[in-house]
């Protein structure tokens, strides 16, 4: 069996944790408010805005041994600038204030989050970062373009409003099928490990994101 399969198989019980978060469920069936939709954009800022710092990060640590890995990290970091912003122009085009989001602090599970990220490439194995990166593109894939089109059916928003969900949802296809193929090049126990490790801390660390949201939504509900 392939290192990617035995990913996704060693941790299918934390992803369907996530994906029985109840605010989840909710926004598939487009039970949702712009306040609430609004609080998880305000929430993807503030963890995308550290997905190029991140993988710097990640990148400057790894040995001459993995420099093929380096060079895969290089390409993540060229296609992931800026994405931020997307989400910014989603919140203005719900009416809503990007520079408010932008000069917010994030929810303590988002912050909680990043900073398990950056523990993880500092003080622990930098290729544990994958881990995030499987759990965030998989998500993405799995859900993303669904609740986007719900949402606006629901909410009457524009397309526009949309950007950071529906470019995702096809993006983070791509991104992997690439990732796949990344991984299975991964030999080292000890890397395999740290990946999977990482990868059911994030889906319990995002999963909490999710669960914050409601008590989000009021913060950020008018523009």
């Amino acid at each position: 069996m392939q290192f990617y399969d035995i990913l996704c198989q060693r941790t299918s019980a934390e992803r369907q944790q996530l994906f029985n978060v109840p605010v989840i469920g909710d926004a598939l069936r487009g039970d949702i408010d712009r306040g609430q939709y609004v609080a998880f954009l305000t929430q993807a800022f503030h963890h995308v805005k550290h997905t190029v710092p991140l993988m710097m990060a990640c990148g400057s640590r790894l040995g001459e041994e993995y420099g093929w890995l380096r060079r895969a990290v290089a390409d993540y970091v060229e296609e992931e600038i800026g994405h931020e912003e997307w989400i910014l122009s989603d919140i203005a085009a719900c009416g809503a204030d990007p520079e408010r989001a932008r000069r917010s602090r994030p929810d303590p599970a988002t912050e909680l989050m990043v900073a398990y990220a950056y523990h993880q490439i500092d003080r622990g194995n930098p290729v544990a970062f994958l881990g995030m990166v499987h759990v965030l593109e998989g998500t993405s894939t799995a859900l993303a373009t669904q609740a986007a089109g719900t949402i606006r059916q629901v909410l009457g928003l524009p397309q526009e409003a949309f950007s950071y969900l529906t470019s995702h949802g096809s993006l983070d296809l791509e991104h992997v099928a690439f990732f796949e193929g990344l991984v299975n090049r991964l030999e080292r126990e000890g890397d395999r490990d740290a990946v999977i490790h990482c990868a059911r801390m994030m889906y319990r660390l995002y999963g909490d994101i999710f669960r914050g949201l409601p008590q989000c939504a009021d913060a950020f509900g008018e523009a």
